[in-house]
């Protein structure tokens, strides 16, 4: 199936890695332009040059801390003045720290909402009026399983994710017909997070090593194994795509059947 992305304009947030990579991968191998932010030099110029192999569409990669207002109104300027306009948004963002809910404070849970949430707000406000001036406007949210079912050890995420669907909902609502708002709620895939995330648990003495704890993350997926960023990738494009076209207010999990609700 042809997702006929060839010649869109996409940006996608934090993206010079992991899942936001896998993304922007996936409309490169489909012709568009692509633009991706991080805060690291180094990685966004890895992440740019592998784009750059992937297809014919212009590459952008600017250095932004999505935290950062002022950040995200530069790079979505820098896009559209590099792509003539903006027919995609991807929202991701690195998770917040791990840990249970007797170990975070209050700055620890106004610094995820930063991240997690007025990321969101802030890239959608600023990109919404050159989404509406396209042909086929699309917003994704890159969220978690974890707003439908928490995962044990992660209450930043479990909390404060949930808010990103509230204003998916509610986005699809209020921009159809002209730009179509969906969400992504990814299972387990083998990221530099989640191997973050192993790591810290061998450190508080949870994992004896890296394949316990992968074994422990790909146990009671009803698929026996954790995700491939690709195949994430693959089905945001999907959603970005007129294949996609009825589909407005939707978080699809993408976990190998874990989620049991």
């Amino acid at each position: 199936m042809d997702p006929e992305l060839d010649g869109n304009a996409a940006l996608f947030t934090a993206a010079s890695s992991g899942l936001g990579l896998a993304s922007a991968e996936a409309f490169a191998r489909e012709g568009a332009d692509v633009a991706i932010c991080g805060r690291s030099a180094d990685r966004l110029e890895e992440a740019e040059a592998d784009l750059q192999e992937l297809g014919d569409g212009d590459v952008l990669a600017v250095e932004a801390d999505i935290t950062e207002a002022e950040d995200i109104e530069q790079f979505v300027a820098e896009t559209v003045d590099a792509f003539g306009g903006l027919d995609h948004v991807v929202t991701s963002a690195g998770g917040p720290p791990s840990g249970p809910f007797l170990d975070m404070d209050d700055e620890d849970f106004y610094s995820a909402y930063d991240l997690l949430v007025m990321s969101v707000v802030r890239t959608t406000r600023e990109a919404y009026p050159h989404l509406q001036d396209s042909d086929a406007g699309t917003i994704v949210n890159i969220t978690s399983r974890s707003v439908q079912e928490v995962i044990d050890g992660l209450v930043l995420s479990n909390s404060v994710r949930r808010a990103v669907i509230g204003l998916m909902k509610t986005q699809a609502r209020e921009f159809a017909p002209e730009v179509r708002v969906n969400a992504v709620l990814p299972g387990a895939h083998e990221t530099s997070r989640i191997e973050e995330l192993i790591e810290q648990n061998i450190e508080r003495g949870e994992y004896a090593d890296y394949d316990e704890g992968l074994d422990d993350w790909s146990d009671g997926i009803p698929l026996e194994r954790i995700g491939d960023p690709e195949e994430l990738g693959e089905t945001v494009a999907w959603l970005s795509s007129e294949a996609a076209s009825y589909v407005n207010g939707a978080a699809v999990p993408v976990d190998g059947g874990s989620l049991r609700s």
